[in-house]
C-alpha cells in the first residue's frame, strides 16, 4: 500500500491508542520493589520484565483489532507478517535498565515504516505524561498539566557550543568509543544514561546531539520519525540510513550533523 494513501488521522489515532494501552500495562510495574528482571544476554546484562512483555502484547492487541493488514516487528515477540507494505516497529520499554532502576527516562517507542524507513514516530513516557510525535503532518508534544506545543530542534551550529547525550559512556567497541570521544572532547557538555528520552530532547530543542552504537531497528525508528519531523537529521556514522540500527548519529540540524559526522567517519 503506497504511503500516499495512508490516512494520517486514522494512523495517528491507532498510534495514540497503542501508546495509551502500553502505558496502562507498564505503570503498575514501575517502581515496584519486587519486579523480576530476566537477562536476555549471556555475555552481559540485557534485562526484560513482565512490563515489557505486557506492553508489547497490549500494542499488538490494538493492531490486531485496528490494523490487521500491517506487519509488526517488536523487540519482545519478533516479526508478524502483513500485506499492506507497512510495518509497525515497537519497543515496549526502551531503557529497561532505567526502568528497573526507577528513573523516568525510559519510554515506549512506536514507528510506522514502509520500505524506505519510518514515516511516523512516537516517543511516549507514561510516568511523566509526555508524548512526542513526528511524521504524517505532525511534529508536536504533550505533557502534564495541559502542557503542549510544536517540536523544533535547536539551531546550534558549532560543536563547541553543543550538548551531547549518549546512554553509555562505554560506547560500542573500543574503536567506536574512540570516535565518540573525538566528538565528546569538542562539545560543551556531555550527559549519559537517558535512553530514548535523549532523542526526544533533541526534537524538543533542548540538546543537540545523540551518538550511540549497537542499536536495533526498534531502538531507533520511533526517534527517527520524531527528530526528522522536528527538523533534525539522523544517520549512521557514514551518513547513510539509520533505520536498521547500528551506529547512530542524531543532530538538531545538518550543519552540526556534518561536523560530528566528519569525526565519526574515521571509525573503521
Amino acid at each position: 500500500m503506497p504511503t500516499n494513501k495512508v490516512d494520517p488521522e486514522i494512523i495517528w489515532a491507532v498510534a495514540e491508542e497503542m501508546a495509551d494501552a502500553a502505558g496502562r500495562a507498564i505503570l503498575p510495574f514501575f517502581r515496584v520493589s519486587h519486579l523480576k528482571a530476566d537477562n536476555k544476554d549471556e555475555a552481559g546484562f540485557d534485562p526484560v520484565t513482565q512490563a515489557d512483555r505486557a506492553a508489547e502484547e497490549a500494542m499488538r492487541a490494538v493492531l490486531g483489532q485496528k490494523r490487521p493488514e500491517d506487519a509488526i516487528f517488536g523487540e519482545e515477540f519478533g516479526h508478524t507478517s502483513g500485506d499492506s507494505g507497512l510495518t509497525w516497529v515497537l519497543d515496549p520499554i526502551d531503557g529497561t535498565r532505567g526502568f528497573i532502576s526507577g528513573t523516568p527516562t525510559w519510554g515506549v517507542l512506536i514507528a510506522l515504516s514502509d520500505e524506505t524507513g519510518p514515516i511516523l514516530g512516537m516517543i511516549d513516557q507514561p510516568f511523566t505524561g509526555e508524548r512526542f510525535r513526528g511524521g504524517l503532518g505532525k511534529s508536536d508534544w504533550t505533557g502534564p498539566q495541559g502542557m503542549s506545543g510544536p517540536l523544533g530542534t535547536r539551531d546550534c551550529t558549532s560543536l563547541e557550543e553543543a550538548i551531547l547525550f549518549s546512554t553509555f559512556p562505554e560506547v560500542g567497541t573500543p574503536e567506536e568509543r574512540v570516535g565518540f570521544e573525538a566528538v565528546r572532547d569538542r562539545v560543551r557538555l556531555t550527559r549519559y544514561g537517558m535512553d530514548c528520552y535523549a532523542y526526544a530532547l533533541v526534537a524538543a530543542g533542548q540538546v543537540d546531539l545523540v551518538i550511540e552504537a549497537g542499536l536495533n531497528a526498534y531502538d531507533v525508528q520511533g526517534p527517527i520519525g520524531v527528530i526528522e519531523a522536528a527538523g533534525g537529521v539522523v544517520t549512521d556514522w557514514q551518513g547513510g540510513p539509520a533505520h536498521e540500527g547500528g551506529r547512530i548519529l542524531a543532530a538538531g540540524n545538518a550543519t552540526l550533523h556534518a561536523q560530528a559526522l566528519a569525526l565519526l567517519k574515521t571509525v573503521p
